[in-house]
């Protein structure tokens, strides 16, 4: 738990600094080495690309701070950051706020809910079910569970309107290609 703490005073500042919050922090044996995975994240998700900035900015903070008080952890260590994945549970109100338009299923009270996230504050969270709205605060909530959804009509499907436009892309091409060849 010490390392675990000191790992955290120095990683903490440096996640905050990139835009980030920390999620989680563990430590771990791995034969001779210990492997470190801290995750991530920040509204609007974060990309490879700022993953790789805090994983490089978290290195130089632990070597920084092995030069100036010596060894911090044991050993060999391995670094591993990355983001949540979608089966991280729902326990914070910036996880809720984070996954609004999203389908979770959720445990209030007694009955199970499955509904969208069509809202979120620090209060409380707005899920609408089939069976209608469900308003509640975080305390009357279990972890939330996103659920993947593989086809959303909303997303997936293409109007017949779009269809249309891309024809009409099409023989405006065709068009181009005669005048192109007439012009020769």
């Amino acid at each position: 738990m010490a390392l675990r703490a000191r790992l955290e005073s120095i990683v903490t500042p440096v996640v905050a600094d990139a835009g980030c919050d920390l999620e989680d922090l563990t430590v771990s044996r791995a034969g001779r080495r210990q492997i470190i995975r801290i995750l991530v994240d920040a509204d609007g998700g974060v990309g490879l690309d700022a993953i790789a900035e805090v994983s490089r900015a978290i290195s130089a903070a632990l070597d920084a701070a092995e030069e100036t008080g010596g060894e911090l952890v044991p050993g060999e260590y391995q670094l591993e950051v990355s983001s949540p994945g979608v089966d991280r549970p729902l326990t914070q109100p910036r996880h809720w706020r984070r996954n609004v338009g999203r389908l979770v299923q959720v445990t209030a009270g007694d009955r199970q809910v499955t509904g969208r996230i069509t809202a979120a504050d620090e209060d409380g969270v707005v899920i609408d079910t089939a069976k209608g709205i469900v308003e509640a605060e975080y305390a009357q909530l279990g972890p939330g569970k996103v659920q993947i959804e593989f086809n959303r009509v909303d997303e997936a499907e293409f109007g017949p309107d779009d269809e249309e436009d891309d024809e009409d892309d099409l023989d405006d091409e065709e068009d181009d290609e005669e005048v192109e060849g007439e012009e020769r």
